[in-house]
């Protein structure tokens, strides 16, 4: 079994598919491996085909007009991205950058296509997953335009919370690792700001900042400390398009 094929046959959005279906995905499918800080795909850059993560971590960015970059999300193994190609095969409007080395599974547009016209649980898992995506970015936007620095940084520790957390002795801690500069980029803040921020919360025992390991005491709590709408009651988490633990 070749790696393509394994990485394909083991993530979730594709494990309704018949043997004769994966193949013709491995057929298609390349895999490279990219360098820490090298980039998968860049804006303007053909939008052909949709990618699957099979190591490491990708930052999905964009700049700002004035030039700061503007952290849209993380890839995982076992997700997919570059996934709007399929319903606008245009150009690229983001930048993919390997956060730390890894490697990634290309699948054309061509071969997606054909397999959504024959297969409507995948159609429909590609379309949840874009949804998904869109409402995090609008959910983000929103928060960008009417809220303040603390609760957007209180809402995005909660969206990490439920995509990242693990439960700890002292509450949830977050496995992802991301400096007080990428949190800055996500909520649209400066460095210092956030640093202020979360020191402030740690004083009020909100949470624990240790050597870039970030610990919230009460998740439930601080999601209720900002706009409901924003953020309803936590629930347990829903399985996500990644490879099925199964693999390793």
């Amino acid at each position: 079994m070749s790696k393509a094929y394994w990485h394909i046959r083991n993530c979730s959005l594709f494990q309704q598919l018949t043997e004769d279906e994966i193949s013709a995905l491995e057929t298609h499918a390349k895999v490279k491996k990219f360098a820490k800080g090298e980039s998968i795909y860049k804006p303007t850059d053909a939008a052909d085909g949709t990618f699957l993560l099979a190591e490491g971590r990708i930052r999905l960015c964009s700049l700002t007009p004035d030039g700061r970059q503007s952290i849209l999300g993380f890839v995982e193994p076992g997700e997919l991205f570059g996934e709007l190609g399929l319903v606008d095969p245009g150009y690229r409007e983001e930048r993919a950058v390997a956060v730390v080395p890894s490697v990634v599974t290309y699948i054309p547009n061509q071969a997606l296509w054909d397999l959504m016209e024959k297969s409507p649980d995948l159609t429909v898992g590609v379309t949840k997953l874009i949804g998904m995506r869109r409402r995090r970015i609008e959910r983000r936007l929103r928060g960008l335009l009417f809220r303040t620095n603390r609760d957007r940084l209180k809402s995005l520790l909660v969206e990490l919370a439920e995509q990242y957390g693990a439960p700890s002795a002292d509450g949830v801690e977050l496995t992802i690792r991301l400096s007080h500069l990428d949190l800055a980029n996500i909520i649209g803040a400066t460095r210092e700001t956030v640093t202020n921020l979360l020191g402030e919360m740690q004083e009020r025992g909100e949470l624990l900042v240790k050597r870039q390991r970030l610990i919230i005491h009460d998740v439930r709590r601080m999601a209720e400390s900002v706009r409901p709408a924003d953020h309803p009651a936590m629930e347990p988490p829903k399985p996500s398009l990644k490879a099925s633990s199964s693999s390793h």
